[in-house]
C-alpha cells in the first residue's frame, strides 16, 4: 500500500511504515511530542509511548482508540488517545498506516470502583466493632471495668471511622454533581485545630504536634464539619506517611483570607509524585496502610467549594507542607 496521505487534513497524525518506523509526521503531532517533524522521521513509533507491565503489547493497526502515555522529548509525559486508521485500499499485509493521537484525560473511575474501594476500607472497622461488641456481650461479667472502657473506646473510634468513610462516599457524589451544600458558620480555627490534633492522637499516641496560632487569631466563615474533615485528613496523612514527631499546624492571616498549614518532618514527597497527591485513588507505596486514596481529593474539593485553595510543597529529606486558604470573616457586615 502506497496511499498518499494529506497530513494537513489531520489534526495530529503520523504515517508509519512496515517496520513500525515513522515515515512522515505533521507539525501538530511533532509539537505534541516536543520535536521538529524532521527529527521524528525514522524513529520507531512504539518507542514514543510508555508501556506498563499490565498493558498488552501495543499495535496501532487495529480499530478503535486506546489510552497510552506519550513520552515527550522534554522528559514530560502526556495521556493521549491513539488510533490506527488504515486507508480504504489496505489489505492484510499493511505497508503503511496513518496513526492519529490527541491529548486526552484518563477515563474517570467508575462508581462501582468507588464503592469497591470504600467498602474495602469499611470492612476493617466494622470487623473490629463486631468483635468487641460480641466479646462484651458474651463476657461482660468476666471483664474488668478498665477492659470494658478500653473496648468501648475502640468501638467508638471505629464507629467514627465508619461515619467518616460514609461521609466521604456522599461527598464524592455531591462534589461530582455540584450538589454539595455548605453550612456556613463562624469558625475558630485555633480551637478546631487543637480538637483535631487531640482526636488524631488517640489513634497515634506517639504523635507530637505543635500548634502555632497567634492570640486572637481571627475567625472564618466556613462549614465547621467540612473544615474539620479537611484538617483531619491532612494531620492523619502526615501521621501515616511522614513522622509522628516534629509536626506543626499553624495559621497565617493575609489580607482577606487565612492560611492553615500542616507541616511534617518526614522524608518528603518526590517531585514526580507531588502533582498526583490530590488525584482520586492515588496512594503512594510507602508509609503505613494508605486508606482509600480519596481523602486529599475530597479535601481539595471541599476547600475549593469554600472559595479557597489546597496546595502542597515538599523538600526531600526535610518534609512536606499542606496548606489551605479560607475567606476571612468580614466583621463590618458579619459575613
Amino acid at each position: 500500500m502506497n496511499t498518499t496521505v494529506d497530513l494537513d487534513e489531520l489534526a495530529v497524525a503520523t504515517v508509519v511504515g512496515e517496520a513500525g518506523r515513522v515515515v512522515a509526521v505533521n507539525r501538530a503531532a511533532a509539537e505534541l511530542i516536543g520535536a521538529e517533524p524532521d527529527q521524528l522521521v525514522g524513529i520507531e513509533l512504539l518507542g514514543l509511548f510508555r508501556r506498563r507491565a499490565s498493558d498488552p503489547p501495543r499495535t496501532f493497526l487495529g480499530a478503535g482508540e486506546q489510552m497510552v502515555v506519550l513520552c515527550r522529548r522534554d522528559g514530560g509525559e502526556l495521556a493521549v488517545a491513539v488510533a490506527g486508521l488504515p486507508g480504504p485500499d489496505d489489505d492484510q499485509a499493511l505497508e503503511r498506516v496513518v496513526v492519529t493521537f490527541h491529548p486526552s484525560e484518563p477515563p474517570e473511575t467508575s462508581g462501582m470502583e468507588v464503592v469497591s474501594t470504600v467498602s474495602h476500607e469499611l470492612r476493617s472497622p466494622l470487623t473490629s466493632v463486631k468483635g468487641y461488641t460480641s466479646l462484651l456481650l458474651s463476657r461482660w461479667d468476666r471483664l474488668s471495668d478498665e477492659q470494658k472502657r478500653s473496648m468501648l473506646e475502640q468501638v467508638h473510634h471505629d464507629a467514627d471511622r465508619v461515619t467518616r468513610l460514609v461521609n466521604e462516599l456522599l461527598d464524592i457524589s455531591r462534589l461530582e454533581t455540584g450538589h454539595l451544600q455548605l453550612r456556613f458558620q463562624t469558625v475558630a480555627l485555633a480551637g478546631l485545630a487543637s480538637s483535631v490534633v487531640a482526636k488524631v492522637a488517640l489513634e497515634y499516641p506517639e504523635l507530637e504536634c505543635r500548634l502555632d496560632f497567634a492570640e486572637g487569631f481571627p475567625p472564618v466563615q466556613a462549614d465547621p464539619d467540612k473544615v474539620e474533615q479537611v484538617l483531619t485528613n491532612l494531620v492523619e496523612n502526615a501521621a501515616k506517611y511522614a513522622n509522628l514527631k516534629g509536626m506543626m499546624v499553624s495559621g497565617t492571616v493575609l489580607k482577606d483570607t487565612v492560611t492553615v498549614a500542616v507541616a511534617d518532618s518526614g522524608e518528603g514527597i518526590p517531585e514526580a509524585d507531588l502533582p498526583n497527591v490530590f488525584t482520586k485513588f492515588y496512594r503512594r507505596d510507602q508509609g503505613r496502610p494508605s486508606g482509600s486514596g480519596l481523602g486529599l481529593w475530597i479535601s481539595r474539593g471541599l476547600v475549593e467549594a469554600h472559595g479557597g485553595r489546597l496546595e502542597a510543597d515538599s523538600v526531600m529529606g526535610e518534609g512536606s507542607v499542606f496548606r489551605f486558604t479560607l475567606p476571612l470573616l468580614d466583621r463590618s457586615n458579619g459575613r
